[in-house]
C-alpha cells in the first residue's frame, strides 16, 4: 500500500484530529496547513498571498488551454493567484510524497497523490455541531451551522474545480468513515489497519 494516506473531511468532522493521532500512532509526519508555509518558502509567492487564497477559486469557468491559441501578452495568459497558489501546494505535496511515508489533510491531495491511501470522514450535522460546540461554546449554534455548511461548500467547490470529481463521492476514495457514529479514535484504528507502510 501507499506510503501518503490522505484525508478529505467534512468540517467539524474530526479529520484533521483523526490525522493527527494517526500520525502519531503510526509514527509518520502530519501536513496541513503546514502545507501553505513550506510551499510558500518554495515558491515567490507570500505567505499571506496563501492563507488570502486558500482553497478560494479564481473563476467559474475554466479555459481547455488544449483547445485554445493564447497571445502571450493577452490578458487571458495571465494565470489566476488561485491558480498559481494550487499548482504551488501541488508541487510541496509531491515532494513530501517523495521524502517518505506522510498523512496530508485536505487540498485535493488525493487527487495530486495518485498512489495514495485515501480517505474520506464524514458525520452527521448533529454530531458536527456538537464537536464544534465543545470547541467554541461561545458561539451559537446558528452561527456555526452556517460556517459549517459555507465552509464546506467552499471545500466541495474547490475540489470538484480542481479535480472534476465529486467531493465526497466514496467512489473516489479508498474508505470513507463516519466519525459520529464511530468516534474518533475508532476511525484511526481503521485506518492505521488499512495502511501497510
Amino acid at each position: 500500500m501507499s506510503k501518503v494516506i490522505t484525508i478529505s473531511r467534512e468540517f467539524g468532522s474530526g479529520g484533521r484530529e483523526i490525522g493527527f493521532r494517526l500520525s502519531e500512532k503510526l509514527g509518520i509526519p502530519f501536513y496541513d496547513k503546514e502545507i501553505i508555509s513550506l510551499a510558500a518558502q518554495d515558491s515567490n509567492i507570500a505567505e499571506k498571498v496563501f492563507h488570502a487564497n486558500d482553497e478560494v477559486i479564481g473563476r467559474k469557468v475554466r479555459v481547455d488551454q488544449e483547445y485554445v491559441s493564447v497571445n502571450p501578452f493577452s490578458p487571458l495568459y495571465e494565470v489566476p493567484v488561485s491558480d498559481q497558489i494550487f499548482l504551488a501546494q501541488s508541487q510541496m505535496i509531491r515532494k513530501l510524497e517523495q521524502e517518505g511515508p506522510c498523512i496530508i489533510i485536505g487540498r485535493c491531495s488525493d487527487i495530486i497523490v495518485e498512489d495514495g491511501f485515501h480517505v474520506f470522514i464524514c458525520a452527521s450535522m448533529k454530531k458536527r455541531l456538537e464537536r464544534m460546540q465543545a470547541l467554541e461554546p461561545e458561539e451559537s449554534a446558528k452561527k456555526l451551522e452556517s460556517r459549517m455548511r459555507a465552509i464546506d461548500r467552499k471545500r466541495r467547490d474547490y475540489y470538484q474545480y480542481y479535480s472534476g470529481n465529486e467531493w465526497g463521492n466514496p467512489r473516489n476514495y479508498h474508505l470513507s468513515l463516519n466519525s459520529g457514529k464511530l468516534g474518533v479514535e475508532t476511525c484511526v484504528e481503521i485506518i492505521a489497519n488499512s495502511v501497510d507502510l
